[in-house]
């Protein structure tokens, strides 16, 4: 386990390197001086996804969706707080279907909402359905390993 982690901007998309023990000291950006973290999930786009996916040391927890979605939508400020729950040991995103349809074709999204968490450039776990804070984290925690 390396002692330095590559971590992607959330504002920049630049890539930082940061000690591993200083990751929750509240690291910045070396590129925009912007927080690396804000404990909120990042809304990415196709492009910008697979910058995070392939740069980043950290798990992507993913949560696909869309607008007309009543569960997404109700699941929203919900992944949300698990954000706040799960940074820095982790990036939360969110990836709209309709914004993005080829990526979740892709990645072979059948109904949403759906997590999907990625380590290592690679997809690690997948579930779907809305469901609280609590039980999104507990699930990205353990799925992580």
């Amino acid at each position: 386990m390396s002692d330095t982690l590559q971590v992607v901007c959330p504002h920049c998309d630049a890539v930082n390197r940061v000690p591993r023990a200083r990751l929750a000291d509240g690291p910045v950006c070396g590129g925009c001086k912007r927080r690396l973290f804000e404990g909120r999930p990042l809304a990415l786009d196709e492009a910008r996804f697979r910058r995070h996916l392939g740069a980043s040391s950290i798990p992507l927890l993913v949560d696909f969706w869309a607008s007309w979605c009543a569960p997404c939508r109700s699941m929203a400020p919900e992944f949300e707080a698990a954000a706040g729950m799960l940074e820095p040991a982790m990036r939360l995103v969110k990836i709209s279907t309709e914004e993005a349809p080829a990526l979740a074709q892709e990645m072979q999204i059948r109904s949403i909402p759906t997590l999907a968490l990625f380590a290592g450039g690679q997809e690690v776990a997948r579930t779907a359905g809305a469901m609280p804070a609590g039980q999104i984290a507990a699930w990205a925690r353990q799925a992580s390993g």
